[in-house]
């Protein structure tokens, strides 16, 4: 079942988000890194600044969330994970085609440039890697990141929904 997540979801949000972030321990830059890979007080800030996360649960579990952002005129998809023990089943699919539903803007999606993995479920589902000048200009417009990010990021913006 999909469902918006609530006050309650808060810890498994920073439980599923830590987990799942494990993939990107030595993938990503070690500068980027920090355990954990989200602190309780920056999911605070995230959901404060508009990311509303959705769930997968099963079973009265909460087993993957994936975030949705409105700015300005775009929506983005933010922070979307799956508990490691759970990956390869559609989970993210079925997230991802619920938030995609859900939005009326053209959608961006930010992941780092060295998750290929991440960077094939988006490209599989629809989205493309824009190019690299177009890609610093929609992270320092529509995120709020460090220049470091910027340069180890890339960004996807959907196919059928182009930007204008």
């Amino acid at each position: 079942m999909i469902r918006r997540c609530n006050d309650k979801d808060f810890a498994a949000i920073v439980e599923i988000v830590n987990d799942a972030a494990q993939a990107y321990r030595g993938a990503i830059p070690a500068d980027r890194w920090k355990d954990p890979y989200m602190p309780e007080q920056e999911l605070r800030h995230e959901i404060a600044s508009g990311v509303v996360f959705w769930g997968y649960e099963e079973d009265g579990e909460l087993i993957g969330v994936m975030g949705i952002q409105d700015v300005a005129d775009v929506t983005l998809i933010r922070h979307a994970y799956v508990r490691t023990a759970q990956r390869r089943r559609g989970i993210g699919a079925t997230l991802l085609s619920h938030l995609r539903k859900m939005a009326q803007k053209p959608i961006l999606i930010g992941t780092w440039k060295s998750a290929t993995w991440a960077v094939r479920f988006y490209s599989k589902h629809g989205f493309r890697v824009v190019p690299e000048e177009e890609k610093n200009r929609l992270l320092r417009k529509y995120w709020d990141i460090p220049d470091r990010q910027i340069e180890t990021s890339l960004v996807l913006a959907e196919v059928q929904r182009p930007l204008r």
